[in-house]
């Protein structure tokens, strides 16, 4: 199984200050973090595109690049590109080049995205959410299948015999696709033969396992091979579930209580917090032990190959960053693969 770290880049204040960092200082902590998970050999490191204030990520592939210079091995991917409102020519452009500088470690994981900014932000008329992404994921496809596009298209420009360069370092870029809810979403990921990405931030894992069957069976329907599957997570490790706990909830509530209000949710109790912590639960917080059998107990479930973790949903201190992500890699991810390996 491929384990990783997805981040959106929050900046929200600091439970220990009451204040945000600049967005300078947050980036460079998110270089370290990069460095970190790529020296102790994991597998994925992924950024969000939001183009809100309390996030600092409305330019992944940039921020990826850099990301790049500073790293080995690392895949590296959007989670998720924003496509509807994106251009597919640029989305494509900027994955291949990202690629071509880390030498074929670059992904596009594109979605819907969980805010609406983006769209009136770039001119775009929300009464068109769905045929736009739908049109620009065929576009974007046919430009990383073929060199010269030819395209004709209702919400996107028609080209005509054109070529996009450049062409990126792997034959062929990966293209996930990452779904809420949406049964339509996981039937065409699958027909479309796209990996495909769960984003598991509520309820319980088992509810989303129709998900999992509907990719397969758009896959097979469509004719094409079955894709992998990853499980995207909010979480936080430390070394006792009880540290972890009182870490993470004050990030996680400011973060989510400021979502809370704008989307008429109740303010989040500690004790709501922690029953989404357990086994069952969607948010993999606590001990490395706890986070190793919610893996192995949702792979049983979905026996995906790939697991993402969400470590910064609101601001947590580097230090508790660091030490999460360095306890993820070192004890988390070795004990995963290793009781993988000896069930196969």
């Amino acid at each position: 199984m491929e384990l990783g770290i997805y981040t959106f880049v929050e900046n929200t204040p600091l439970a220990e200050t009451g204040k945000a960092l600049s967005p300078a200082d947050r980036l460079e902590i998110l270089m370290q973090e990069a460095e970190m998970a790529d020296g102790l050999g994991l597998d994925v490191f992924a950024i969000g595109e939001h183009h809100r204030e309390e996030y600092v990520s409305s330019a992944p592939s940039v921020i990826l690049g850099a990301i790049a210079s500073r790293t080995n091995n690392i895949k590296l991917s959007s989670a998720v590109t924003v496509l509807g409102s994106e251009e597919p020519v640029r989305v494509f452009q900027h994955y291949s080049t990202l690629d071509l500088l880390s030498k074929g470690r670059a992904e596009i994981m594109v979605g819907r995205g969980s805010f609406v900014e983006s769209f009136p932000l770039f001119g775009y008329d929300l009464q068109n959410y769905e045929e736009l992404f739908e049109e620009k994921l065929q576009q974007l496809l046919a430009i990383r299948d073929n060199e010269i596009l030819n395209w004709e298209g209702k919400h996107t420009p028609n080209v005509e015999g054109r070529g996009v360069y450049p062409r990126p370092y792997q034959k062929k870029m990966p293209i996930w696709r990452a779904v809420g809810g949406t049964p339509k979403s996981a039937y065409q990921a699958g027909a479309l033969g796209l990996p495909m990405a769960i984003a598991i931030i509520g309820g319980y894992p088992e509810q989303f396992k129709p998900m999992a069957d509907i990719h397969k069976r758009g896959a097979q329907d469509a004719g094409v091979e079955e894709q992998p599957i990853s499980i995207n997570s909010h979480g936080f490790i430390a070394e006792t579930r009880e540290e972890a706990m009182n870490i993470a909830f004050p990030a996680f509530k400011t973060q989510m209580d400021k979502i809370g209000q704008e989307r008429g949710w109740s303010p989040m109790t500690r004790e709501q917090f922690e029953a989404s912590c357990e086994l069952r639960g969607a948010n993999a917080v606590g001990s490395p032990q706890d986070i190793i059998d919610k893996i192995l107990y949702q792979h049983k479930i979905f026996g995906h190959s790939r697991f993402l973790l969400q470590m910064s949903v609101g601001s947590i201190p580097h230090k508790d960053l660091i030490r999460s992500v360095e306890l993820f890699a070192k004890e988390v991810a070795p004990a995963v693969r290793e009781e993988l390996m000896v069930a196969q």
